[in-house]
């Protein structure tokens, strides 16, 4: 709206404002401030691409792409005779302007849908990720085709493509030692320094310049060593956080607003160029649109989200005035009227697609709603849908054990996301008053003059250091992110974040931690306070971690260490009954595909309920397993259906392992924990959620932290000396609740 309003339509029709952005020069600066542009968001675009989602979805993606670009190829062939003769070009560049026309409405613009999806705040819905992955897919098809229109043009395809693709495999090859070489100097740094990132950038930047001189762009090039760069270490996480803050503050606003500068209303002086204008945005609409419609059909997609798809794809960008500009200098040599009605027909696409996406997901807010906020009723670990893990830490004293659950919530694989799960780890720092955030400069300490980055100290060295070595082990990428805010503030950050991520899960460290001689200690008192409302407000299931384990005796977070010296971890999940164990149990089935885990699902029953007789069908580790299978069939409620599935799944294909133990109050249940206490790693269990149980009555009598149920908090508890961690979990409650705390 600001391009708008400063083109030629608004503020330069006064004579000092048009002499002022209409300069001799000013194609020229226009020109190469467009290359820096779309050079540096290309690049930027291409780390931040989750690759492992486009190619698990890339069938659908696919479809939906290039069933809205042919349909838009048919009405660009069917149109482009009628604007030939009525702008009245030369016949003899008939199919260049085809071509061009062709390309015009059929091309997206992967950064503004990008830039889009993150301020509407649908990136991380299953429709966000689809769409960014159509454009992405739209756009290099897009582009690769107007390059072999132009090498194809200029008569050297092969010289222009093998340049090409020669510097391409070569910076990213190089990219490769440099991020690494890097990544090793300096460890006590969080980020890069200047140079070091200039040096990355003066690669990027000559390799760019050298393509866009003897071929026609670089704008794939960039995106393909976007893609191939390492995103491990900290030369990746400099980058993105330096190049986010540029590109989404910067370069895009003046993008967008040069995009706007470029329309001229005064070109529409004629019921002819208004006919045409008309014209080319409806076909380009309902390309896009129609296309995505039969896609969707045939993927069976609901029709609206449909729609919505095909809105979001008609976003035009950078690469429309690229198409137009070297059109006019290669290709076509068309009028300058016809150039303008173009760059209208552009503008006025992506003005027009914006604001129907902002009330389609107003009216269709059930598309971008948080849809997993459980795993209970998760139809499989390996669905496509991606889950999304929010883990919290205070310190790097809890990394270790988060890392661990990461890992085990994963499946133990690799691959930037491992099993369909992306994970987040966000770094809580207590805001303090001496921090203020309105103090004068005079008034700073010596070490006190820098911005945000300087909350947390060492801390985040720390934290980054093991993240990296955790990525370098497991091939996990975790995505790093930082909360500064007093206690009471915090966990509001917290939920924000898992909102707008769509997390399902969200974990966060207990806020006591085990002393040299097994005793529990209590840390900062807002620790507690934070997850407590972290619990009561969060918009998924949590989990809280009570990381214990005896001096010399392998603990769970020792699941990180690499084979043969990583020994196998026994898991535990303790049942009783209710939302929160069925929860615990889902989440069991995650764990259990990881390879260095065995799993076992233990099952409390009272004794007076059982009147048939249990069968041994296994035996593991001196510890039997039991499975009363009259109970599970012939069971009516909630729990035994669900461990019935849960048993034909898991139990029967010898993935889990199932005991039943009984007993007739919280006493017995007490002595049967105390039997177990240092045979498994880790506990799982959940929070409570069961109403009155004879099995834990008497347990909660001295109950310490109610925030851990009554069997979470027994087991971390002083008193109470076992050897393994504890998982405490929360199913999400489908009640709505206020994020702001009474």
């Amino acid at each position: 709206m600001a391009g708008l309003v400063l083109g030629p339509s608004g503020l330069s029709n006064v004579s000092k404002v048009r002499d002022f952005f209409f300069q001799a020069s000013a194609a020229e600066y226009y020109e190469v401030f467009g290359f820096f542009c779309r050079m540096l968001f290309m690049f930027l675009i291409g780390l931040e691409t989750d690759v492992s989602y486009i190619i698990r979805n890339l069938k659908v993606a696919s479809t939906i792409s290039y069933c809205g670009q042919i349909i838009g190829t048919v009405f660009g062939i069917a149109v482009s005779f009628f604007l030939h003769q009525q702008l009245m070009l030369n016949d003899k560049k008939k199919i260049g302007f085809i071509l061009i026309i062709v390309l015009i409405l059929t091309y997206t613009a992967s950064p503004v849908v990008i830039r889009l999806a993150g301020d509407l705040k649908f990136a991380t819905s299953p429709t966000g990720r689809l769409v960014i992955a159509c454009s992405l897919i739209n756009e290099i098809t897009c582009l690769m085709l107007f390059n072999l229109i132009i090498v194809f043009h200029k008569k050297r395809f092969f010289r222009g493509g093998l340049l090409t693709i020669l510097i391409t495999v070569l910076v990213i090859f190089v990219n490769k030692y440099v991020a690494i070489w890097f990544n090793k100097r300096n460890r006590n740094q969080k980020y890069l320094r200047n140079p070091e990132l200039l040096c990355i950038l003066s690669l990027l930047i000559g390799s760019s310049m050298i393509i866009e001189m003897f071929t026609s762009n670089s704008v794939i090039s960039c995106f393909l060593i976007g893609v191939m760069f390492p995103k491990e270490g900290k030369t990746a996480r400099t980058l993105s956080h330096k190049l986010a803050y540029s590109v989404h503050n910067f370069i895009l606003p003046i993008y967008f607003g040069y995009l706007g500068f470029q329309f001229d209303g005064s070109r529409l002086r004629n019921f002819s160029s208004v006919i045409i204008v008309i014209i080319l945005v409806v076909l380009s609409i309902g390309s896009k649109i129609s296309g995505a419609l039969l896609a969707c059909k045939y993927l069976r997609i609901p029709l609206n989200e449909g729609v919505f798809v095909g809105f979001s794809l008609n976003l035009k960008g950078h690469a429309d005035l690229l198409f137009i500009g070297q059109a006019t200098n290669t290709l076509i040599g068309w009028n300058p009227d016809a150039y303008n009605l173009l760059l209208i027909s552009i503008v006025i696409n992506t003005v027009i697609s914006g604001p129907i996406l902002a009330i389609l997901m107003r009216r269709e807010a059930r598309l971008f709603a948080q849809t997993h906020t459980t795993l209970e009723h998760e139809t499989s670990p390996d669905d496509q849908e991606i889950l999304t893990l929010l883990a919290c830490v205070y310190g790097p004293r809890q990394v270790s054990a988060v890392l661990a659950l990461i890992s085990a919530l994963s499946g133990g694989s690799g691959g930037g996301g491992g099993g369909g799960m992306s994970p987040h780890l966000m770094h809580l720092i207590e805001l303090t008053e001496s921090r203020r955030t309105n103090i004068s400069y005079h008034e700073l300490e010596a070490d006190e003059l820098s911005d945000d980055e300087d909350y947390g100290g060492n801390d985040v060295v720390e934290i980054h250091a093991a993240v990296d070595a955790f990525h370098g082990e497991t091939r996990i990428l975790v995505h790093l992110s930082k909360a500064v805010s007093s206690f009471d503030a915090l966990y509001e950050d917290v939920c924000s974040a898992a909102e707008d991520l769509r997390a399902s899960i969200v974990l966060a460290p207990f806020h006591k931690h085990q002393r040299i001689d097994g005793k529990m200690e209590s840390g900062k008192e807002g620790v507690r306070t934070t997850n407590q409302k972290i619990l009561r407000h969060a918009p998924c299931s949590v989990g809280i971690i009570v990381e214990r384990g005896l001096a010399g005796v392998p603990g769970f977070a020792q699941l990180l260490d690499a084979p043969p010296s990583g020994a196998v971890q026994q898991v535990a999940t303790l049942f009783f009954g209710g939302p929160d164990d069925r929860e615990a149990v889902a989440w069991s089935k995650r764990i259990a595909g990881h390879g260095r885990i065995n799993m076992t699902v233990i099952r409390f029953l009272s004794t007076e309920s059982s009147s048939v007789r249990s069968e041994r069908v296994d035996e593991r580790d001196d510890v039997e397993v039991f499975m009363s299978l009259a109970s599970l069939e012939n069971g009516k409620d909630i729990d035994n259906a669900f461990l019935s599935d849960f048993y034909n799944e898991c139990v029967t294909s010898g993935q889990v392992g199932y005991v039943e133990k009984y007993v007739n109050n919280g006493a017995e249940t007490m002595a049967a924990l105390k039997d177990i206490g240092d045979m498994y790693s880790l506990f799982i269990v959940g929070k409570g959620g069961r109403g009155h149980s004879p099995l834990t009555t008497g347990m909660s009598d001295w109950e310490e932290c109610p925030e851990l149920g009554t069997v979470g908090d027994l087991l971390a508890s002083s008193e109470y000396n076992v050897n393994g961690s504890v998982l405490v979990v929360q199913q999400h409650r489908n009640s709505k609740k206020d994020l702001i705390d009474d």
